[in-house]
């Protein structure tokens, strides 16, 4: 395994790999006071990012970090993009100065295939291609649901929002699917992609429909709400705030729907009062700060398993006792 560039990429042998070694690190140093091991001394790993980012840039930065490589952060803000250079060009460059990996981010769907064909020799890692791909969000999020109800087979898995806009709602439809979940993507027809009738997902248009309860009680175990891109928008998908609110958004009713064990998700950053109720993102079942933590563990899983090959878990605990 070279690159990670598209969950279809993977089998689903190499997810639970990828799964099982963020485990593991999190088992390592989740609560140890230094948290730094030498798994990747002496690699070089550039961020690239052409959007904003604060969740996946920080963690990545922080995963490459605890396991001793040298992270550095390159803005296309603040580079020669401004000056017209190429992405080709700005990624060799990388390359040549020593890069191991380049971990990117851009507004363009394909821009990370492209790099792994221009860069066959320095690991490509997706951090978001436009609206095609997010592969570390989908892993953090299936960690993180394994965390909190186990195997993720046969449960069922709603996405709500923005589906038409959504790297992550595509990463993580195939992800589910992969793993055996039951995904329902739950939107306005305006806000869904030509094609979707295609995903392995069942699409539903009436978010009170997909939590009506079986037996007494929903059967939905995770709900994962999506943020809507207001800057990928030109014209209207809904026609107000307050009416996206009312008919998509996650209240405090909807949530006092699901059963006990129901978790809440968000890829982040949320916009409260309009995705989600203010105090429904707080509630003990969200669990978006949770999926911020495995999203560190999962990126470092990553990167051990492109930079260091897969190795034997004993070896890391031995390096965190150091």
């Amino acid at each position: 395994m070279k690159h990670l560039i598209d969950i279809a990429d993977l089998s689903r042998e190499e997810v639970l790999g990828l799964m099982d070694e963020a485990d593991r690190f999190r088992e390592a140093l989740d609560g140890r006071e230094i948290k730094k091991l030498p798994t990747l001394r002496g690699r070089t790993v550039m961020t690239l990012f052409y959007e904003n980012s604060t969740r996946t840039r920080s963690s990545f930065e922080t995963a490459g970090k605890w396991m001793s490589a040298d992270v550095i952060n390159i803005s296309a803000s603040s580079s020669s993009v401004k000056k017209g250079e190429s992405l080709k060009d700005t990624a060799s460059t990388l390359a040549s100065i020593g890069a191991d990996a380049i971990i990117m981010r851009h507004p363009a769907s394909g821009a990370a295939q492209l790099l792994a064909k221009w860069l066959p020799d320095t690991s490509i890692i997706n951090a978001g291609d436009g609206q095609h791909q997010h592969p570390t969000q989908a892993l953090l999020d299936a960690v993180t649901m394994r965390q909190h109800i186990g195997d993720v087979a046969g449960k069922t898995v709603l996405i709500v929002g923005d589906i038409l806009h959504s790297r992550v709602a595509r990463s993580n439809v195939d992800l589910l699917h992969l793993l055996g979940a039951n995904v329902v993507l739950v939107a306005p027809p305006t806000l869904l992609p030509t094609g979707v009738e295609h995903w392995p997902a069942r699409v539903v248009h009436d978010f009170d429909a997909a939590l009506e309860p079986v037996n007494g009680a929903s059967d939905v175990d995770v709900v994962v709400m999506l943020r809507v891109q207001a800057e990928r928008m030109q014209g209207g998908f809904f026609p107000s705030h307050r009416e996206y609110a009312t008919l998509y958004g996650l209240s405090k009713d909807r949530a006092n729907r699901l059963k006990d064990s129901a978790l809440i998700m968000h890829p982040g950053p949320m916009l409260r009062g309009m995705e989600i109720n203010f105090d429904v993102a707080d509630r003990d079942n969200a669990v978006v700060l949770g999926q911020v933590s495995n999203g560190v563990y999962t990126r470092m899983a990553v990167l051990f398993t492109l930079l260091a090959g897969a190795g034997d878990p004993g070896a890391k605990e031995e390096g965190a006792s150091k």
